[in-house]
């Protein structure tokens, strides 16, 4: 018999939680945050087959596993969510186990992700880039195992716009520098909306061009502007419909 009460005292003692995951039955894991992540999943969903089978999927910063479940359902073959902390990988156990979901979690960082072995056809790298002291690093060796689409996601701030960046700079150039669209990194010495672990903010111009400094050929650009569907080819699958936006 289904205890929903049973259930929901033992994700009260794994929380607090910042995934809200549907168990049925109405309980829900952290009914606050409404409809997030399925909200981010919907905005990626029309980019992901909706069989992929044969296919091996790596999530970078899994939470409480929201992400590396729908994957699985999906029928991939295999699914790796890794996260740096203890508590939300015991939360993705938990999840997994009460939907059925064989996934595999580990706890390492995404700057470990080369010990994992082999390559991965899509990669999910969603709300970690801006916690990360080296960022790029991260990038560099999320495009070093990825060998078809990665979606990545970060805090943006700044205008949306493109920026003018030339090919190179003479040494006593500045002004340049200094158009509000030219790409940058801000650093976060102490806290940003309350969380020391917030290091980077990016425009969007920087966050782009990281993408195409660690390898991704092309990008496409979501609507929610955060979150930007990268390719290790030049070219990528047409977007879905309704999405708008260019190749950037």
């Amino acid at each position: 018999m289904f205890d929903a009460d049973a259930l929901r005292l033992r994700i009260q003692r794994l929380g607090p939680w910042y995934h809200n995951i549907d168990l049925g039955s109405g309980v829900m894991t952290n009914p606050t945050r409404a409809d997030y992540p399925r909200s981010r999943w919907e905005t990626i969903e029309p980019f992901i087959p909706a069989n992929l089978r044969g296919k091996r999927v790596l999530d970078v910063g899994c939470n409480g596993g929201y992400f590396s479940i729908e994957m699985k359902r999906r029928g991939a073959d295999s699914v790796i969510g890794i996260d740096t902390s203890a508590a939300a990988l015991a939360q993705a156990r938990f999840i997994a186990r009460q939907l059925r979901v064989d996934v595999d979690f580990r706890q390492l960082s995404v700057y470990e992700i080369g010990s994992l072995g082999g390559t991965f056809d899509i990669v999910l790298f969603m709300g970690v880039l801006y916690h990360l002291r080296h960022p790029l690093l991260a990038l560099d060796h999320i495009s070093a195992v990825c060998t078809g689409v990665a979606f990545v996601q970060s805090i943006v701030r700044g205008p949306a716009e493109p920026a003018d960046v030339l090919e190179d700079y003479a040494e006593d150039e500045w002004r340049h520098l200094e158009q509000p669209a030219y790409p940058k990194l801000y650093f976060v010495e102490r806290e940003y909306a309350g969380d020391p672990t917030n290091w980077w903010i990016p425009n969007r111009e920087a966050l782009l061009a990281m993408i195409r400094s660690a390898g991704f050929a092309s990008t496409w650009p979501t609507h929610d502007g955060e979150l930007f569907v990268c390719y290790r080819q030049q070219t990528c699958p047409a977007p879905p419909p309704r999405r708008g936006g260019t190749v950037a």
